[in-house]
């Protein structure tokens, strides 16, 4: 029976519970994100928005171009949490830029990771229709950013493509390549379709294509796998030049990932997440890929890190985190637990002098020790 108490008691409790996740939320919050341009620059800053518009916390977001300048703040306890790519999994792999001695296996986890569909952003006026096609033309590559270079990587491998098939080109900072693409100095590199990025090359003179990845080519996806094993088929249906009447066979995986270490706060990273959920009616039109936000899509594995307890506690309260979701984090944490006590061993087992010496020191260890696939270092 419903009575004015029942009713009374239940909007106390619902306000008590507001009260306690808007105390849980700092007042200042430092996140870092991909530059500016980015749809993880974009994303970033329109969910800091809505955050702020319903809680009384201010959030400034660093970007940066590069993975160590996205993960190094919060190494350093400057930021408290990243919108990251793939340099969220080969941090907790201590592979790529993460191999060297000052870095290792993080111990990073997932707040929310957005379903994403990546492509090869291939300028229009170059004739190319398969990524076979891109034989000799310039593709582009940032240093210090193997999140980009990976993928770059297992998508030529699709056609059957290496680095050595192509015109490598350098830059300094992932924003830099969309310009150089406009100005014709390269053909194509790595994006996200749903970026403002896209959208200007769309709008140049050159055009934008993006060459498709059929599921049906399993050969294909075989190379890619061999290159990184978290890719999978995905049907974009939004972006520059994409629409639900117009879809495009691309590549899935998650990006952005809200990501902190497991040692922040599980309170915070509980009202984060519920922070997030309560804005989905102004998230959900930040950019084409935005309604992916809601946490019954980006609160489930797989993705690149195991999740962190304080937004495990909040999933399962919205009934979203299932036992099969458990189940793949105790794997993933069980293979996290294993690196960081492999590097350790591997730091014991180590005599020789040098960054170069201890990367393919552990290189080997992960191989034959831990039975971990190798990485391009």
């Amino acid at each position: 029976m419903v009575t004015r108490r029942n009713v009374l008691v239940g909007s106390s409790l619902a306000l008590l519970a507001s009260r306690q996740a808007r105390a849980a939320l700092p007042s200042t919050s430092v996140w870092t994100s991909y530059d500016l341009g980015s749809s993880g620059y974009a994303e970033a800053s329109g969910i800091a928005d809505a955050i702020m518009k319903k809680h009384p916390m201010r959030v400034r977001i660093v970007p940066s171009g590069t993975s160590i300048g996205r993960l190094l703040p919060l190494k350093q306890g400057r930021a408290t949490y990243g919108f990251l790519a793939s340099e969220l999994y080969f941090s907790t792999e201590a592979t790529y830029d993460f191999a060297v001695p000052a870095w290792g296996p993080q111990d990073v986890r997932i707040v929310l990771a957005r379903p994403a569909g990546g492509a090869l952003a291939v300028a229009g006026d170059i004739g190319v229709k398969e990524i076979k096609d891109l034989r000799g033309k310039r593709i582009g590559y940032v240093k210090g950013n193997p999140s980009v270079n990976v993928k770059t990587d297992a998508y030529l491998a699709f056609g059957g493509l290496s680095r050595a098939d192509v015109q490598v080109v350098w830059f300094g900072s992932y924003n830099a390549m969309k310009t150089a693409v406009i100005n014709n100095q390269l053909d194509a590199f790595a994006s996200v379709t749903t970026s403002a990025n896209m959208r200007e090359i769309e709008a140049s003179p050159r055009g934008l294509t993006y060459p498709p990845f059929p599921p049906s080519n399993t050969e294909g996806w075989e190379r890619i796998r061999r290159v990184a094993d978290f890719f999978e088929p995905y049907k974009e249906t939004a972006g520059a030049g994409i629409s639900p009447d117009k879809p495009v066979d691309l590549i899935g995986f998650r990006y952005p990932m809200i990501a902190t270490y497991a040692n922040t706060s599980a309170d915070e990273v509980y009202a984060l997440t519920k922070a997030v959920d309560e804005a989905m009616d102004l998230i959900r039109g930040i950019t084409g890929s935005a309604i992916n936000w809601s946490p019954t899509k980006s609160g489930r594995p797989p993705a690149d890190a195991p999740w962190h307890d304080g937004a495990i506690r909040y999933l399962k309260e919205r009934g979203i985190w299932t036992a099969e979701d458990q189940a793949w984090q105790d794997r993933r944490l069980a293979r996290l637990r294993r690196i960081q006590a492999g590097w350790e061993d591997a730091r014991k087992s180590f005599s020789g002098n040098g960054d170069d010496a201890w990367v393919a020191h552990w290189e080997k260890y992960r191989v034959e020790r831990l039975g971990l696939p190798p990485a391009d270092v």
